[in-house]
């Protein structure tokens, strides 16, 4: 059921806002006080992309 409901979701939304969050990811990463922010971007494109069944851990 996961696989199928990601699949709905990438084809409906995820892929543009992945393709934001990957924008995002490029612009903060252009200066050093961003790229901390910029690689949090990144991570959150992996999230927005394939979201069920992922797991968000507390460091």
């Amino acid at each position: 059921m996961r696989v199928l409901g990601n699949i709905l979701w990438v084809v409906l939304v995820g892929w543009w806002m992945a393709l934001g969050y990957l924008g995002a990811g490029v612009l903060n990463c252009i200066t050093i006080i961003g790229i901390p922010f910029g690689l949090q971007s990144f991570k959150m494109a992996k999230l927005a992309l394939w979201p069920f069944g992922a797991e968000i851990v507390n460091l």
